[in-house]
């Protein structure tokens, strides 16, 4: 289960997992409901289910029947690689695990690095002039881009996705701080200042925020 409450330009920009302290209590809950309904559908295939959750009460958006960008998170904590299983089933193959047997281990975030404003989320296509990936225990990248490579203006602004873990919330969010301080993409405008900020503001440390917190957040900041 992942929580992407932060989002911007109508874009998830970050996901994290587990899912936050104030919808722990409804965790069983939103999973027994996910479950009955993949059941009664008889649904077969890797999925996302989204809700929009509210003092204490959870609703259902929409499914999306494929893998989404924020699947590395779920892979982080669990140790399964959700790719590899959709194919499985698809190949008419058996899951290796049963719901029971899966096993949630520390918290994941990840941060879509965009080729973008990091204020206006403006597009900013062209020639990467310098590319560092950032490295170390619990820092994983998901990116084809390098040195030299042009981001197109006709696609989606994605650099790459930054996924860090860590054995608790606090472990996961320092090893995100230094990746991002870490990581380099010169010659284009990326997210990248915008989510070095957000690391260190109190509501994302404690994990209080929601849906409109970073419009609001935005509208604080200087336009760039």
């Amino acid at each position: 289960m992942a929580d992407a409450s932060t989002s911007g330009a109508c874009c998830r920009i970050a996901s994290t997992a587990r899912i936050m302290p104030r919808t722990v209590p409804s965790r069983p809950k939103i999973g027994a409901t996910c479950a009955k309904a993949m059941q009664e559908m008889k649904y077969l295939g890797v999925g996302t289910v989204e809700f929009l959750y509210e003092e204490g009460e959870f609703y259902f958006i929409e499914m999306n029947t494929r893998i989404q960008v924020e699947h590395p998170v779920t892979e982080m904590i669990t140790d399964i690689d959700l790719v590899l299983e959709q194919i499985r089933i698809a190949a008419g193959g058996d899951l290796p695990v049963t719901q029971d047997q899966v096993v949630i281990n520390g918290h994941s975030i990840e941060c879509r690095v965009n080729a973008e404003n990091p204020v206006t989320f403006r597009p900013s296509p062209g020639k990467i002039l310098q590319y560092h990936p950032p490295g170390g225990l619990g820092v994983r990248i998901d990116s084809a881009v390098y040195q030299g490579y042009v981001i197109p203006p006709y696609y989606d602004s994605l650099v790459g996705k930054l996924i860090v873990h860590g054995k608790t919330r606090g472990e996961c969010l320092m090893r995100l701080r230094r990746a991002l301080d870490e990581m380099v993409v010169e010659g284009i405008e990326t997210t990248l200042p915008l989510f070095r900020a957000l690391v260190r503001e109190p509501a994302i440390i404690d994990g209080d925020y929601h849906i409109h917190w970073l419009e609001q957040y935005l509208a604080g900041q200087p336009a760039g």
